[in-house]
């Protein structure tokens, strides 16, 4: 079985080389990376790993569908032969991280835990700041170890999921969060499972991007997901953008729903001897070294020119002085999800 991998980047070469050696070895064999108006030389280095065979390589400089940049290269992906040629596809972001905790911790442990899965949902675990506020040229996945705990009753995006499907035709178009455009005819072969092992019922196979909340959806396989990042990083992310909503600015509002440091959960750590070997072999070629190089470099001095500006040095000043995420508790959770159901049930929902 081979497994396609979708990724959206902009100014992200300095998490490239770790993002790419991690999925390698869960046992993601193909990757179709877009880029846009990147400055810190990502494109650069995606061009190289594409001349290397490591990686397909596509210019996403627009003009861009009214869905936005993400929504523009997954549309231009299902054309591709590389994604066409997959047995099954995964759309991810660079600050999403595969972890499978079946047998040796690859996909292909994964798909034995599920033989008669044709979409699997990889529900997000969010991983916080940790405390760490300047950025360092370090492992994200052992950089950050604070995170939401496995059972969260709030807010619902802590619940979302990606979903690894079959591309069997079942659904014509890979999707942000799960694939789109089904086949009427091929729905009811499809069977959808979660990341916990347990069967999904029909809605999914057309709806939903989220997993149930007040339960553990980890038993197999999660979806570690670094939204945040030290501070800093933060701060970069607001001045980049959204590759999905662009207009949507990044603010503590974003930040607060993101930044759980209850737990700890090191368990992705189970695959890092085989990622070493992997990225060891892409920082010994000398062109990608030094390009990697030159975007921590960037990182570094884009950080340093925000801070000139009243807007990132406020929201900087901000994320400093607020505290980690408190989950809210089951009974506090129910109130707000009761007066959502009311808003959405007055609006005709």
């Amino acid at each position: 079985m081979t497994h396609a991998a979708l990724l959206c980047v902009r100014n992200e070469g300095a998490f490239l080389l770790e993002w790419l050696a991690h999925h390698r070895a869960v046992g993601i064999d193909r990757f179709v990376v877009f880029s846009n108006d990147c400055d810190d030389g990502t494109d650069d280095m995606l061009d190289h790993l594409e001349g290397l065979g490591w990686l397909r390589h596509v210019r996403n400089d627009g003009p861009y569908d009214k869905g936005g940049i993400q929504f523009t290269a997954l549309k231009t992906a299902a054309g591709l032969e590389d994604v066409r040629a997959a047995n099954w596809l995964l759309p991810l972001d660079v600050d999403e991280f595969v972890n499978i905790h079946a047998g040796e911790h690859t996909l292909a442990d994964l798909h034995a835990a599920l033989p008669e899965a044709t979409a699997i949902t990889l529900t997000w675990r969010l991983f916080g700041t940790g405390g760490h506020v300047r950025y360092q040229d370090a492992p994200v996945t052992e950089t950050f170890t604070r995170c939401a705990p496995a059972v969260l009753h709030w807010p619902w995006r802590a619940a979302m999921f990606k979903t690894l499907y079959r591309n069997d035709g079942t659904y014509r178009k890979p999707g942000v969060h799960r694939p789109r455009s089904p086949d009427p005819d091929r729905l009811p072969d499809a069977r959808w499972f979660d990341g916990h092992g347990r069967p999904l019922p029909d809605q999914f196979k057309t709806k939903r991007i989220f997993s149930n909340f007040g339960q553990d959806n980890y038993g197999l396989a999660q979806l570690n997901h670094y939204p945040l990042g030290a501070l800093e990083s933060y701060v970069l992310k607001a001045d980049r953008g959204r590759a999905v909503h662009a207009d949507d600015l990044l603010g503590l509002d974003y930040f607060v729903e993101r930044n759980f440091n209850t737990d700890e959960d090191t368990s992705i750590g189970a695959i890092a001897p085989r990622r070493d070997q992997v990225l060891r072999d892409l920082q010994a070629d000398p062109t990608l070294g030094g390009l990697h190089k030159t975007a921590v470099e960037w990182r570094k001095s884009r950080f340093e020119a925000l801070m000139l500006q009243e807007p990132f040095r406020a929201l900087f000043g901000r994320l400093m002085m607020a505290q980690p995420t408190r989950p809210l508790s089951r009974q506090a959770a129910r109130f707000l999800i009761h007066h959502a159901n009311l808003a959405r049930q007055s609006q005709g929902d």
